[in-house]
């Protein structure tokens, strides 16, 4: 198969060019008009297929209800947002809730599904502090420890790639050595972690920040707070969830020109009300939460942010022209940046020959035209 366009987003600029496609792979970068075409876009946008790391759920599904068949229509069906690659995400509960939810997508990954591409789990908790827990039930919020997270690892069969805890809670920061040295990325949030203590959680080996701005230490001239070493540490990944709910477009205009274009990542924090309709109300790690109609998820307990329903194509469209962002920091931010901190920018986030054929075309809008995964049409 040979798409082409006079926009496919190709070395950090659009260019005119086909992509042949093969075996789930792109095989050659062409030149405009080079072959004979089985589909034409014309001036529409070709970019890599987005990664969204964080997301908890979607059309009545959440990582934690443990439901095959759930995991598998949202995969099928997150594509139409133009996503790719995902790491569902898990919230704090209790061991026997958390392991059923690892072992369930553990499973389906086993036996097999169709669209968009598990690349692992996103670890949300435990671990957190109980000040800075947000939505996540206290009750089960616990301490980690090597033991734990070990049966936790093995109930996933090792797809745990991302954990989100509060490093100040491991005072000897041995917990985050052990993680890292097993190749999971440690992600600063719900934390109340200081900048000095952030430092040295960096230093012995974490290597992101959990949705920027929130659930964590805010930032002051003379506190720099998590938020400070965000900025500060710029070659440290971090999360922000770019609905313009969560944090303004002037405050991600802020973040994404501190850290500049390699290191941000734009995560939907999306839960399973998702494509259902505004007032849904529904239990997340056992609070119930409402989706409000600008998208936004809360808790109808306290009326604090919960959540999200964002989907990725239009949070690029937020970054882009409300947040004034530059496009390559933009599309940086969902395809080869959360690539990169997953160790999968062997084969994803670009449009390059080798790599995976997961392509997304975007009309102007931002809308998806169209989305392929390894090669398959998808929508």
């Amino acid at each position: 198969m040979i798409i082409q366009s006079k926009r496919v987003w190709v070395l950090g600029h659009f260019m005119e060019a086909q992509l042949e496609v093969e075996n789930g792979k792109i095989q050659k970068v062409l030149g405009y008009n080079e072959k004979a075409v089985d589909v034409e876009y014309g001036d529409k946008r070709i970019v890599p297929g987005f990664i969204d790391i964080h997301t908890h759920g979607a059309y009545g599904f959440d990582t934690n209800d443990a439901e095959p068949q759930g995991l598998r229509n949202w995969m099928k069906h997150i594509p139409e947002e133009g996503v790719t690659g995902i790491c569902p995400t898990t919230i704090t509960q209790s061991e026997e809730v958390l392991t059923k939810a690892l072992k369930n997508v553990a499973n389906v990954v086993e036996e097999g599904y169709e669209g968009a591409e598990i690349l692992g789990i996103h670890f949300e908790g435990p671990y957190l502090d109980m000040v800075y827990k947000g939505a996540q039930p206290e009750q089960y919020i616990c301490k980690g420890t090597i033991e734990q997270f070990e049966r936790y690892q093995k109930a996933a069969n090792g797809l745990i790639k991302v954990i989100t805890m509060a490093t100040e809670t491991d005072e000897d920061l041995s917990f985050v050595r052990y993680l890292a040295d097993h190749d999971v990325v440690v992600s600063m949030g719900h934390s109340a972690a200081t900048f000095d203590q952030a430092s040295m959680a960096i230093a012995n080996g974490a290597r992101s920040m959990t949705h920027i701005f929130n659930g964590m230490t805010a930032f002051n001239h003379r506190n720099p707070g998590l938020v400070g070493a965000a900025m500060r540490f710029r070659d440290t990944f971090g999360e922000v969830i770019c609905d313009g709910n969560h944090s303004t477009p002037d405050a991600l205009n802020n973040l994404f020109m501190a850290k500049g274009r390699d290191y941000t990542v734009m995560v939907t924090d999306a839960l399973m009300v998702k494509g259902l309709p505004v007032g849904t109300k529904v239990l997340f790690g056992g609070n119930e939460i409402e989706l409000y109609p600008d998208g936004s998820a809360h808790l109808t307990s306290t009326k604090g942010l919960a959540g999200s329903t964002l989907k990725v194509n239009e949070g690029l469209k937020v970054l882009v022209e409300k947040a004034l962002v530059p496009w390559d920091y933009a599309i940086n931010a969902c395809t080869i940046n959360p690539a990169r901190l997953l160790k999968v920018d062997d084969r994803k986030g670009k449009l390059v020959a080798g790599y995976d054929a997961d392509i997304v075309v975007l009309n102007d809008d931002y809308s998806v035209a169209q989305t392929y995964c390894k090669g398959k049409a998808c929508l």
